[in-house]
């Protein structure tokens, strides 16, 4: 009996035809899966000539990518504009330490090319927004989310709506995650899940409030689990229904939802271009610390936003600590013992690890409209690690 007719109650047909015939390499490799009556032959046959697109090759796209490419999907694409980051190991597993400081998707792309030779990966270092995604939808016949934003998982739920191509989404917080499937035409979508776009720190990030590692494996799982279903048109996909994992107790939830009759059809997805690409910030290198040039506006003010226990590995001796989560809640308020220390308007320096927070708290600074005056605001470009480098102290945390 072929596979198409071997799903679950609420299986929906395969999404991708059938490739070639499978090689005797292919029959050595996927010798597990072959036997399985929802994949065998055919399965493993659409597998091999499915186009997935992956967002993200952080937390969930690691095992994502893992798990597709081992599972013999012929063609991979991954998106991510970040690098590898120390902190990223503890969850993301696709990386190693040799790839600190590479971009992530080629980190990835050297990881299958050792794992899965037969998988196609292309690797786009970018980032998803309201100009490409619907471009990149169309080249996919499955989308993949692991975007750790709100933004630009609406983009990509947009970009599905518009161009009819299955989405399936995740998303972890702290000890919890959830995930879900969208499929225009055939099941609600994320915008008759979550209405409305949260605001951008309405939850604080994964640096700021942490996620379990482990966590990611077991959300990541079920995502690569979900487009399998979909690519060979098995077993009942999580179509209206939100799958919730909790590590700390152990259990899975679900709760089901429906289409919102009176919502609006997505028409375009330009309204989320800000939104995925934040405005500039002043940038100083950390080779201009001091310098005559960057002081000629009057005194240079350092601020260390990160947390007291990243201030224990390593600290600027003249930085000021103030976190980032008490700039997010007061604003310039959380600020005031620094400036009654202050000589003059000057500039003020925010520096983190790489420097992502402290653009993130001159940005929303330079925008918080107060009746006094403030000083001017600047991030230090690539962080406390930049300046550790610099004065030639590098250092690993």
């Amino acid at each position: 009996m072929d596979a198409d007719m071997r799903g679950g109650a609420g299986a929906l047909p395969p999404l991708v035809a059938q490739g070639p015939e499978l090689s005797p390499a292919d029959i050595s490799r996927f010798a597990r899966h072959l036997p399985l009556p929802q994949v065998g032959v055919t399965g493993q046959r659409r597998l091999r000539n499915a186009r997935v697109l992956v967002i993200g090759a952080g937390g969930l796209g690691s095992p994502v990518l893992q798990y597709l490419a081992a599972a013999g999907v012929g063609t991979l694409t991954v998106i991510d504009a970040d690098t590898v980051e120390d902190s990223n190991l503890q969850r993301q597993v696709i990386h190693s330490t040799p790839a600190i400081g590479t971009p992530k998707v080629d980190s990835a792309a050297a990881r299958l090319a050792e794992t899965a030779p037969g998988t196609r990966v292309n690797a786009l270092r970018e980032r998803i927004t309201a100009a490409n995604a619907v471009d990149l939808f169309n080249g996919h016949d499955l989308v993949v989310d692991g975007a750790d934003n709100f933004a630009t998982r609406y983009v990509c739920n947009d970009a599905a709506e518009l161009t009819g191509t299955p989405l399936v989404w995740g998303t972890l917080f702290q000890f919890s995650g959830q995930v879900s499937t969208f499929w225009p035409g055939r099941g609600p979508m994320l915008r008759d899940l979550f209405p409305d776009v949260p605001e951008a720190d309405s939850v604080p990030s994964c640096a700021l409030g942490g996620v379990f590692g482990a966590l990611c494996g077991w959300v990541g799982s079920l995502m690569a689990t979900e487009a399998i279903k979909l690519i060979c048109g098995i077993g009942d996909p999580l179509l209206g229904r939100l799958a919730r994992v909790d590590a700390l107790g152990s259990r899975m939830s679900e709760l089901r939802f429906e289409a919102d009759p009176d919502r609006p059809p997505v028409t375009a997805i330009e309204t989320f271009a800000d939104v995925c690409a934040p405005d500039p910030v002043t940038e100083v290198d950390p080779a201009q610390l001091g310098s005559a040039q960057l002081n000629q506006a009057g005194p240079v003010t350092l601020v260390d936003v990160r947390e007291d226990w990243e201030r224990e590995v390593i600290a600027h001796p003249s930085a000021h600590a103030v976190p980032l989560g008490e700039i997010e809640a007061r604003g310039w308020e959380a600020l005031d013992g620094v400036l009654a220390q202050s000589t003059g308007p000057g500039t003020l320096v925010f520096m983190c690890k790489t420097g992502v927070r402290s653009a993130t708290a001159a940005r929303l600074l330079a925008a918080e409209a107060t009746p006094v005056a403030h000083p001017a605001v600047a991030s230090l470009r690539g962080g406390i690690l930049a300046w550790a480098e610099h004065v030639h102290n590098p250092i690993q945390y």
